[in-house]
């Protein structure tokens, strides 16, 4: 058995030394718990980017709001390697875990929603970035290459990540699928009902166990220099993304959670043991596939 946690609680939004102060106090709970790998949601370092979706200004062109808040994320991105990456290096040698945390990674003046995955020696095991930013995050973020969709193994199983919608990329799951994993962590901002759907069916398709691990967004951290949209009136403390975050067997049953609306920590024990008995009836790489109907490869990238 090991017992894997998902950590929903809100960064200090587009700030990401105090979100780092924040990062290694949560996860060392978890750890303390018992937690041998821990996850935080999409962009959690330093914040998803919700006035893309709630400020009807953002897309405006030479807008000098959105430009300033640009700037912001990006002083506050992580790169790869930097400073940020060494101290989350550090926190999972110092709490002995293997750690996701969904990341604004800056590569020169380009921004990339990413997930960056350490091992308990610090490690990095592995950096993905989105393949495909979604409608309005395309604003902000670049699109990614195949070269970080991959598993690999860890001293808790084998772990592959996809970040948001790409739940939604059949051949992003079916490269995964293909490569024998055991835990998938699904990273989202929030984990809303769709998000749900999606994380309950690549549990259920890809035979493996899943971390869905959504944030907190309250409505006085938004960036002033964005007015938001009326329908988002309401005190500071209102929550714009409320959470999510669940934990589900191979077939697709909650193991934990769903929980909204309060910063937690969701925890489950995993025996990997049983995913052999569910592929007895589906194994979409295995007895469930058809090679000689179908090809597929990865164009890796660089």
């Amino acid at each position: 058995m090991v017992r894997v946690a998902a950590v929903q609680v809100a960064p200090v939004y587009l700030d990401l030394e105090r979100s780092l102060d924040r990062l290694e106090e949560w996860a060392g709970r978890a750890a303390a718990a018992g937690a041998r790998l821990v996850m935080f949601g999409e962009t959690w370092l330093p914040g998803y980017p919700a006035w893309l979706d709630s400020c009807p200004e953002a897309a405006l062109w030479a807008h000098e709001g959105a430009k300033a808040v640009y700037a912001r994320l990006a002083r506050n991105a992580v790169e790869v390697p930097g400073p940020a990456c060494d101290r989350l290096a550090e926190v999972a040698r110092k709490l002995e875990v293997v750690l996701g945390v969904g990341v604004h990674e800056r590569a020169g003046r380009t921004l990339y929603c990413a997930y960056l995955l350490f091992g308990p020696d610090g490690r990095l095991l592995n950096r993905h970035r989105k393949l495909k930013p979604t409608y309005g995050e395309r604003l902000v973020w670049g699109d990614g290459d195949a070269s970080g969709l991959r598993v690999v193994d860890t001293p808790v199983g084998r772990v592959g990540g996809l970040l948001c919608w790409e739940h939604w990329l059949p051949l992003a799951r079916q490269a995964l699928h293909d490569q024998q994993e055991q835990i998938h962590l699904a990273f989202w901002p929030g984990v809303q009902e769709m998000h749900q759907v999606a994380s309950r069916h690549y549990a259920f398709e890809g035979r493996c166990f899943v971390i869905a691990a959504g944030s907190l967004l309250r409505r006085g951290d938004m960036p002033p220099e964005l007015p938001l949209a009326a329908k988002y009136d309401g005190p500071p403390e209102k929550l714009m993304i409320p959470g999510g975050s669940a934990i589900i067997a191979p077939n697709g049953k909650y193991l934990a959670g769903p929980v909204f609306d309060e910063e937690t920590i969701v925890t489950a024990d995993l025996d990997l043991d049983i995913i052999t008995g569910e592929s007895l009836t589906l194994d979409v790489s295995g007895h469930y596939s058809r090679p000689d109907l179908f090809e597929f490869r990865v164009r890796s990238g660089s």
